[in-house]
């Protein structure tokens, strides 16, 4: 998607190597622009008391709930972080992979997408009113499946060239199906004892409820 940018575009991706949490996005001074690490973590409070704790986060929450919220709000990070200052906004963008046997998986991983990420768009939205925050959600099925209408409209929000939409599309459809498919050989490897998997007969039984 930064490739494909229309030439004269002002959206900088930010996270182009690695994820980075919101403690280290706010080391930058693009984004200490937007606001200060104070405000933005007094309105995370806020939102961060509203979201359950985890089990496996219970102890540490009870030694201290206070730095607890604190602490995971600035843990917090997505996929792929833009920003155009020019506009100014700042995009949030998450890329889910579902199992695309049910039609509406669209609509479920949207909406675990806009969850997972609620704390993080509530805070900037409270604490910079005068900038735009509007996460981007990419959900393609472990089949490949996209839904292309959805696909499109994102892409033209980062202003993605025409042209280059169609490529995109079918080069992100291709990835997941090659991860999917080293998954599936990986399992096959260790149910068969290390052995080469084999690939013939694509309906294979291997296990209860299991084919491949």
């Amino acid at each position: 998607m930064h490739a494909a940018q229309k030439p004269k575009n002002k959206l900088k991706f930010v996270t182009l190597d690695t994820e980075r949490n919101m403690s280290t996005l706010w080391r930058q001074e693009d984004f200490r622009r937007i606001c200060s690490k104070k405000d933005l973590v007094e309105k995370a409070q806020d939102m961060e008391v509203t979201i359950p704790v985890k089990k496996s986060h219970k102890a540490r929450y009870n030694l201290d709930p206070g730095s607890f919220f604190e602490s995971r709000f600035w843990g917090r990070r997505s996929d792929v972080v833009a920003i155009n200052e020019a506009l100014p906004i700042v995009y949030i963008l998450e890329l889910k992979r579902s199992t695309d046997r049910d039609e509406r998986f669209l609509v479920v991983k949207e909406a675990e997408a806009n969850e997972q990420h609620k704390s993080i768009i509530g805070a900037l939205k409270d604490a910079a009113p005068e900038w735009g925050f509007e996460q981007i959600n990419f959900v393609v099925g472990s089949r490949g499946s996209v839904v292309k209408s959805n696909f499109y409209t994102k892409l033209k929000k980062l202003d993605v060239q025409e042209g280059k939409k169609d490529k995109l599309s079918t080069d992100h459809g291709t990835q997941v199906r090659e991860a999917h498919h080293q998954v599936i050989m990986s399992f096959l490897q260790q149910v068969q004892g290390g052995a080469s998997p084999t690939t013939e007969g694509s309906r294979e039984k291997i296990g209860h409820n299991v084919h491949v």
